[in-house]
């Protein structure tokens, strides 16, 4: 069964940082690209970035590029989100993912974990 337990959300003040971190298993994770999408309040879900099997390439949404950083654990089946110089535009719930492969940026599974609420305030 394929899970994913995404942590280290919490509220923030704008400038500041935070990291997430996802678990992942009932697959093999170290075979496939991982992502982190985000879904804000009335918004469709958006991938935010993507990191090769190997974690030797990645990726970014131009919202996102130079202030977010993912990188990822295969000996642990983990993905980590690094976000720095937030924004409250970036509050939103954070989910992780695999995908189908490097070009086609689509959810590899069907099951989403709780994910990770960020909220960007003064």
């Amino acid at each position: 069964q394929v899970q994913f337990v995404e942590s280290g959300g919490g509220l923030v003040q704008p400038g500041g940082s935070l990291r997430l971190s996802c678990a992942a298993s009932g697959f093999t994770f170290k075979t496939y690209p991982m992502t982190w999408y985000r879904r804000a309040p009335g918004k469709e879900r958006e991938l935010v970035a993507i990191i090769s099997s190997t974690g030797g390439s990645t990726d970014y949404a131009d919202f996102v590029k130079g202030r977010f950083t993912i990188s990822r654990d295969n000996a642990k089946n983990t993905v980590y989100l690094q976000m720095s110089s937030l924004k409250p535009e970036d509050t939103a719930v954070y989910y992780c993912n695999a995908v189908l492969s490097w070009t086609l940026r689509r959810a590899a599974f069907d099951s989403w974990g709780q994910g990770a609420q960020v909220v960007v305030s003064s």
